[in-house]
């Protein structure tokens, strides 16, 4: 228990100086990630994505996210919403959201549960996904790992 409070406080430590940059909103991100098993060091699960722009257009994406780190379970099909910005000021194109992110995630589900996930990436490193992520998902899981999101 002692290590899982460990690592959520250096994981909400760790978000402090991003939200210190001047960033604005550009719109939110959508994710359907399929179910699967945590093999304890290491999972990749398969999602597809829908990022919603500000200005009410749509881009889809597909790629998969990669745990490594603690994570132990059965997890069904998970829904995750990210609000997404970038920084003040800058113009991105279109399918610029495409590419890795890297951060760290954190979860709990003993029937139902919820996750925090914290990722920086995109095109030229130029996107963050909101420091707390709303997840849902049902299964029998506990992890706390590295995370990268790949979107393509």
């Amino acid at each position: 228990m002692r290590i899982i409070l460990a690592a959520a406080a250096a994981l909400a430590l760790s978000v402090i100086p991003a939200a210190a940059d001047p960033s604005v909103q550009v719109g939110r991100l959508s994710c359907t990630v399929e179910g699967g098993v945590g093999l304890i060091i290491t999972s990749t699960k398969a999602l597809n994505c829908t990022f919603t722009k500000k200005d009410g257009s749509h881009e889809h994406y597909s790629g998969k996210i990669t745990k490594i780190g603690l994570d132990i379970g059965i997890t069904k099909s998970t829904q995750i919403e990210w609000l997404v910005f970038t920084a003040a000021g800058k113009s991105y194109s279109s399918r610029a959201m495409a590419g890795n992110f890297v951060g760290a995630s954190g979860e709990a589900t003993f029937g139902a549960g919820l996750g925090a996930n914290w990722l920086i990436g995109g095109s030229k490193n130029a996107f963050s996904l909101q420091p707390w992520s709303v997840q849902a998902q049902t299964g029998f899981n506990l992890s706390l790992a590295g995370t990268i999101l790949t979107l393509n």
